[in-house]
C-alpha cells in the first residue's frame, strides 16, 4: 500500500513549514504529501513549494479541498491531516499495518491537544473515548481511509461544517474504524482563544443540532 497525505490549508504560513518538516521522513519512505490551498493570501503556497510537496489549488472549503486532493492523489490509502495537527512518528507504517488485513477500511489516531489549559488533557481523553465507543472520528484525529472505500462513499460531503462526522457515519456502514492509540497532536489555539468551557459548550451544541437534523450551512453561521 502507498499512502497519500492530503492537507487542506488557508493562510497557514506560520505552522505549515514545521508540519511539512515532520512529514519529510515519511516522504523519503514513499509517502506522497499534497497541500491543497483554498486561496491563501500569506506565504502558505510558497512554504509548500519550498518543501517540495505537491500543491493543488481550489476555492476555500475544507471538504472541497480534501476531495480535490484525493482526486489527484496516487496512494492506495488517504490520510487527511489538518494543517495544525501533527501525526505520530511512523504514521505511514502504522496506517498500512492497521489496514493490511483488509477487515477494516478506515480509522483514526488518538489525539492530544497542545494548549495552555490542563483541562485539554481531559477533553482529549473524552474525545478519544467517545470516538472509540461511537465509531465516529473527527478531523483532528487524522482520518485515514482506503481509496476504494473513500470512493464508495463519494468522499467528503461538500458542506461547510461537520464533514468529518458525516463521512465517519458513511464509512461506519462499511466497517468500524481502526482506533490507533498512537497520538496525533493538534493545536489548542481555538480552545486557548475562546476558553475551554465555552468551546466545549459550542461544539456540543452544534453537534447535537446536527444530529437533530439542522443543516450544516445554518450551523456554520454560529461557529466561531
Amino acid at each position: 500500500m502507498r499512502l497519500s497525505i492530503v492537507i487542506p490549508v488557508l493562510n497557514e504560513a506560520d505552522g505549515l513549514p514545521g508540519l511539512l518538516d515532520e512529514l519529510h521522513s515519511m516522504q523519503r519512505r514513499g509517502t506522497e504529501v499534497i497541500v491543497v490551498d483554498g486561496g491563501s493570501t500569506d506565504g502558505t503556497v510558497a512554504a509548500a513549494a519550498r518543501a517540495g510537496v505537491r500543491i493543488c489549488r481550489t476555492p476555500a472549503g475544507r471538504a472541497l479541498q480534501m476531495n480535490a486532493g484525493a482526486r489527484v492523489a496516487r496512494g492506495d490509502v488517504l490520510l487527511f491531516l489538518h494543517a495544525d495537527t501533527s501525526p505520530p512518528p511512523c504514521a505511514d507504517q502504522l496506517i498500512v499495518a492497521a489496514l493490511a488485513r483488509g477487515a477494516r477500511v478506515w480509522g483514526r489516531f488518538d489525539v492530544k491537544i497542545a494548549g495552555r489549559s490542563r483541562m485539554l488533557r481531559v477533553v482529549a481523553w473524552l474525545m478519544n473515548l467517545r470516538s472509540r465507543f461511537t465509531g465516529i472520528a473527527t478531523g483532528d484525529q487524522g482520518i485515514f481511509v482506503t481509496r476504494e472505500a473513500f470512493a464508495a462513499v463519494n468522499g467528503f460531503p461538500e458542506q461547510p461544517l461537520m464533514e468529518d462526522i458525516e463521512i465517519s457515519r458513511r464509512l461506519h456502514r462499511r466497517s468500524r474504524p481502526v482506533c490507533l492509540t498512537e497520538m496525533a497532536t493538534t493545536s489548542g489555539r481555538r480552545w486557548d482563544r475562546h476558553g475551554v468551557w465555552r468551546t466545549i459548550f459550542l461544539m456540543w451544541r452544534i453537534r447535537l443540532a446536527y444530529w437533530c437534523g439542522k443543516p450544516a450551512d445554518k450551523l456554520a453561521k454560529g461557529y466561531l
